[in-house]
């Protein structure tokens, strides 16, 4: 089971390989097992053969006769019968002649024993012997010539023979290996190709590529032909939900457009009506004017949202950063006044350059008093909010920290998403969950970003990033234009 799942882990073309292999090696061991059997035992006649043949040609070039009256056995020829055995018995042979009673009568020079002569071959030790009966007039025998020849020469061309066999088997199957790397690499380049197209149009997002198709018409083929129907598909369905969400946008950013111009004539027929009436008529009054003064900042929200989705283009002019920090503190202040606000900027702390951005003083203004509305609505009262500006390698960051509970850690992947709520602690409502989503819309706008930390009295801490270079002193201060004030 282990070995299976390492396979079922190794790239497709190792695999493809290694099965490749494996099959090969079991077709070549088999093979080998088979032939090398039969091969040795083909060897093993052969040399048997040779003994018997061997024997069979000394036989008839020694004669024998028994010696009157004592009837021993003797050779006829004697010296032409030694010169035979020791001929007969160079290199790895050995030759004796033994009579029936197990006398030897003509051995050749060092032969071992070589047992009682006996028919056919036997084995001896590390000889083989093969046995000839042999006559002295009669059909009786009277001697045997025994002839036997080491078996080590057979061991050692065996033991070769399996050595090539093994060396083949193991060749053959590196070269199966090899081959099969090759194969399957040639037939997984189509994949490869498949796959470095699909990365393309995961990197560029453009669905309308063409992906490469082999020559030949198999299932690689059939798979990218597939797959570009499946992205054509994919483009078609991604511009028509484009084009839905584009109209969407422009509707609301239209309707909340033509929604500002009756909003203003309901607020200000409330605000004289207001000061006509008296008593519980006048409360009524007032109420309804809150409650369109809330529907006028939702629908301008709404609208600069659309407005950003859309890709309006920003009207950009030169905004004095410092001067919107403070006038957005200042409008915040009568909502903090159980809290502990203050601002720092390069002015308040006796520099005399001003902190510029190319931006909209209106929606810079709009990002600041977010984040301390933020921070005066999501904390106790008594707690210090700070905000402050400050320039590093070019950018401008505004940070506004509190020492409150903070941004619990759950929510703070979500809390620039729109009509995300948290709740308030000091007692007023939590908004409409846009705030924040005005916040990062505002700074992505502008080039920038936002992101939320903890401060470092404990509490939340939001800091936008936003491009900026630092202007002139005052006695060359450049004009720029204040945000106007909130209605």
């Amino acid at each position: 089971m282990i070995g299976r799942r390492h396979f079922n882990r190794l790239p497709i073309r190792w695999r493809l390989a290694l099965t490749s292999a494996v099959l090969t090696l079991v077709i070549l061991a088999t093979f080998a097992v088979v032939m090398g059997a039969f091969t040795a035992e083909r060897l093993r006649d052969d040399f048997d053969n040779d003994v018997r043949a061997r024997a069979a040609d000394l036989k008839d070039r020694i004669r024998v006769a028994r010696e009157f009256p004592s009837g021993r056995v003797i050779l006829e020829q004697d010296d032409l019968v030694q010169v035979i055995v020791s001929v007969a018995a160079s290199g790895d042979g050995a030759v004796r002649v033994i009579d029936t009673e197990g006398e030897i009568i003509a051995p050749s020079a060092g032969t071992p024993a070589l047992g009682p002569p006996g028919e056919g071959i036997r084995e001896v030790g590390p000889y083989r012997v093969a046995s000839e009966p042999l006559y002295a007039g009669s059909l009786v025998p009277v001697a045997y010539l025994q002839y036997a020849k080491a078996s080590r020469s057979l061991g050692a061309t065996v033991d070769r023979l399996r050595i090539f066999l093994a060396l083949g088997v193991i060749a053959g199957t590196g070269l199966a290996l090899l081959a099969g790397l090759a194969v399957a690499r040639r037939a997984m380049a189509p994949v490869g190709r498949l796959t470095r197209a699909a990365k393309h149009v995961a990197q560029t997002r453009n669905p309308t590529v063409s992906l490469p198709k082999p020559p030949s018409e198999d299932e690689v083929a059939d798979l990218a032909r597939t797959l570009e129907e499946m992205l054509h598909a994919l483009d078609q369905a991604q511009g028509e939900t484009e084009s839905a969400l584009r109209r969407q946008r422009e509707f609301v950013a239209d309707a909340s457009h033509e929604l500002r111009t009756p909003l203003t004539a309901v607020l200000a027929n409330l605000e004289l009506l207001e000061a006509s009436l008296e008593g519980e008529d006048r409360e009524l009054a007032a109420s309804a004017l809150r409650s369109s003064r809330r529907m006028r900042g939702l629908v301008a929200d709404l609208l600069l949202l659309a407005r950003a989705d859309a890709g309006h283009r920003l009207e950009r002019e030169v905004v004095n950063l410092g001067q919107v920090v403070r006038e957005a503190s200042g409008e915040v202040a009568p909502l903090a006044v159980d809290h502990d606000l203050s601002v720092s900027t390069p002015e308040g702390r006796g520099s005399s350059a001003l902190v510029l951005v190319d931006g909209s003083s209106d929606e810079l203004h709009r990002l600041t008093r977010n984040l301390l509305e933020n921070a005066v609505v999501h904390t106790p009262p008594g707690t210090h909010v700070e905000a402050t500006l400050s320039t590093d390698d070019g950018s401008a960051t505004i940070d506004v920290c509190d020492d409150g509970p903070g941004v619990p850690f759950e929510l703070r992947g979500r809390v620039f998403e729109r009509f995300v709520r948290g709740d308030a602690d000091n007692g007023a409502r939590g908004g409409t969950g846009l705030g924040l989503a005005i916040v990062r819309a505002v700074a992505e706008r502008h080039g920038g970003s936002v992101e939320v930390g903890v401060a470092p009295a404990g509490g939340a801490r939001f800091s936008v990033r936003l491009p900026a270079g630092l202007g002139l002193g005052t006695d060359s201060e450049p004009e720029v234009r204040a945000p106007e004030p909130a209605t």
